[in-house]
């Protein structure tokens, strides 16, 4: 068994880490995570599909019909379709965000790569994820896979998160430092 409680805790990471020694078994990690990935992506783009996997009032069996619906077209791998059917036969869709997360940190480790987590205000351009990157890598020493969100709230700057550290460069953050000192002084 791997070891999941490094990445994703609990009920997601048994789940991540089952799904992964199950690809790892038939050579289809790559495969797995682009499928969740993709499976991910639906679930952000579709409203009323993520509020079906979140919410405890539809049915499994409901669940289940929409799921099988959704990803009939997607040219996901069996191995893929399978762990979702389990996820939602077992009522654990309302974690599977966490289970595509830890499955990621997981594919990662094993290539010997970090992932982090970076938000920033704004979309970033292909040259600044590059750049952000080698940055990193440098910083680290490993190759780092990026996840990038945008959160206007930042105003600007980034937040970078790689396992337990963060380094919050944020515009937002550094305003209410500011503010606190400015208090400080009155």
């Amino acid at each position: 068994m791997t070891a999941t409680g490094q990445t994703v805790s609990g009920v997601p990471g048994r789940y991540a880490g089952a799904l992964f020694d199950l690809a790892r078994e038939q050579k289809a990690v790559d495969q797995v995570g682009r499928d969740l990935a993709t499976f991910g992506e639906l679930i952000e783009q579709s409203p009323d599909l993520a509020r079906l996997v979140r919410s405890p009032v539809f049915s499994a069996g409901n669940q289940l019909a929409a799921i099988e619906t959704v990803t009939a077209q997607s040219g996901m791998s069996a191995l893929t379709l399978n762990f979702i059917r389990l996820v939602a036969r077992n009522r654990r869709l309302p974690a599977i965000a966490e289970m595509i997360r830890g499955y990621s940190m997981l594919a990662a480790a094993a290539k010997g790569e970090v992932r982090a987590e970076v938000t920033s205000a704004e979309k970033l351009s292909p040259k600044h994820v590059d750049e952000l990157k080698a940055a990193l890598k440098a910083s680290i020493g490993r190759d780092v896979q990026l996840s990038v969100t945008v959160d206007p709230a930042l105003l600007g700057g980034l937040v970078v998160r790689v396992g337990s550290r963060m380094l919050d460069n944020s515009l937002r953050t550094k305003l209410s430092n500011l503010k606190i000192a400015m208090k400080g002084t009155a």
